[in-house]
């Protein structure tokens, strides 16, 4: 409970001094640098400390927190490089160093068109962080087992931070109906900064709260101020008026409870229906009340219907005009691809737009050709074949689809699907520690 009241204060902290986010954010990543330094549990320390900086990311963002715009994928490298440097790494984990050498041509051809005067940092490393910042926390994360206990601390690092975001978006837009006057995705809303960013990340947290309603904290209290919290997280998602997020955690929510559902006891599964009712009628009580807060306009949006009601010709709000782009892109060049930030080119010579990508996966032919192809599949057979191999993780497809559907529609911007697809390769036992006979006395 000290947490959770801890990063409440830190987002009404923020909302009244931005500038001190900066410090706290120095603060946190050196106290993370030092426990796993200390700490015999390595291991662990190494995941809630990436987990942390998933989560806090887009806070760290909103608030101009950061040394680097990729500031939190940067932390997840450097956490995961501390990682192996400890405790090595399992040679079972070559898929993702292989997965980093495919990229290699696309960023050969990029140094040839690259500007004389352009900054290599924004123009590839912008494009490679996402994929850096998978690769490394998944060569650390490949192989190893965790209790089910420690999973769920991971977990909690995950929600601590997007505590502090909601309570600062709150704060920073008290006046709903003042700010909503159209169905575009609204920053205002957001804390004033980008939507579909936030509504991911409180998307996830959503999700992850969903899942402590199955598996409920035994702390009471606990319980029910992280029940709060994700009604809250849910209604403030759906206000950002980007769908993304939202749908991919309704996704994940329904694939959760049907494993979960089909894989544990009768006497648990009168339990999840019972909550299934109340998640139901609690989500039907947050959709109604964002219709009466945004004056139905929220409905308008997910019917894809602008302010009056009139159906809108593009559904994905001109995502397929870049993917098709992106395709042609790929044609003229399919071997080796166009190169690493350089599809942005084509959408100015297209589309006369100054855009990055939407889609990772489109970008990854389009800049990297055949060898963006052969990248995809390890990342999509990899952790098939650790599943198929016996790894256990209950939480392994509904991570898995967060990874491939962000990515398919807000690209690797932030490091949540990158730490996420690596979560999917933790091994959970779930067998609870016998107790010792000095214990039982």
């Amino acid at each position: 409970m000290h947490a959770i009241l801890f990063h409440v204060g830190i987002g009404v902290m923020a909302s009244f001094s931005r500038s001190s986010m900066f410090l706290y954010m120095i603060g946190v990543f050196a106290y993370f640098c030092w426990q796993i330094i200390i700490k015999k549990e390595k291991e662990l320390y190494v995941l809630l400390a990436c987990a942390y900086f998933t989560g806090a990311e887009v806070f760290f963002r909103m608030t101009k927190a950061f040394i680097f715009y990729e500031t939190g994928k940067y932390a997840i490298m450097w956490f995961s490089l501390m990682g192996i440097f400890f405790l090595g790494f399992k040679k079972n984990s070559f898929p993702y160093v292989l997965y980093l050498l495919l990229l290699l041509p696309g960023v050969l051809v990029s140094f040839d068109l690259i500007a004389y005067d352009s900054n290599f940092r924004t123009a590839v490393l912008f494009n490679l962080s996402g994929p850096l910042c998978l690769s490394m926390a998944s060569v650390f994360v490949f192989g190893r087992t965790i209790t089910m206990n420690q999973f769920l601390k991971v977990l909690d690092y995950i929600i601590y931070p997007l505590i502090s975001t909601t309570i600062y978006i709150v704060l920073y837009s008290p006046d709903i109906r003042e700010i909503i006057t159209s169905t575009a995705s609204n920053s205002a809303v957001s804390g004033g900064y980008g939507p579909n960013q936030v509504a991911t990340v409180l998307g996830l947290g959503v999700f992850i709260l969903l899942t402590r309603l199955i598996i409920p904290y035994k702390n009471f209290l606990v319980q029910w101020t992280m029940m709060f919290f994700m009604v809250l997280m849910g209604y403030r998602a759906l206000l950002t008026f980007s769908r993304g997020g939202v749908l991919v955690a309704g996704i994940m929510s329904v694939v959760f409870i049907v494993i979960f559902y089909f894989s544990t006891s009768l006497k648990n599964k009168a339990k999840i229906s019972l909550k299934m009712i109340g998640l139901i009628a609690i989500t039907m009580a947050i959709w109604s009340f964002t219709i009466f807060q945004t004056g139905g306009l929220i409905g308008n949006r997910y019917a894809n219907e602008d302010a009056l009601g009139r159906e809108k010709d593009d559904v994905t709000t001109g995502r397929v005009d870049l993917l098709s782009t992106e395709l042609e892109a790929f044609k003229g060049s399919p071997i080796l691809g166009v190169g690493v930030g350089q599809v942005k080119t084509y959408f100015e010579a297209e589309l006369g737009i100054d855009l990055p990508t939407h889609n990772e996966i489109s970008r990854m032919l389009s800049e990297h050709g055949l060898f963006g192809i052969f990248a995809l599949l390890v990342l999509v057979f990899s952790p098939l074949i650790t599943k198929m191999n016996g790894r256990k993780n209950i939480y392994f497809y509904p991570f898995l689809l967060f990874w491939g559907l962000t990515i398919a529609h807000s690209s690797m911007r932030i490091a949540a699907p990158a730490f996420i697809y690596a979560l999917c390769l933790l091994n959970i036992d779930y067998a609870p520690k016998k107790k010792t006979a000095l214990h039982r006395k």
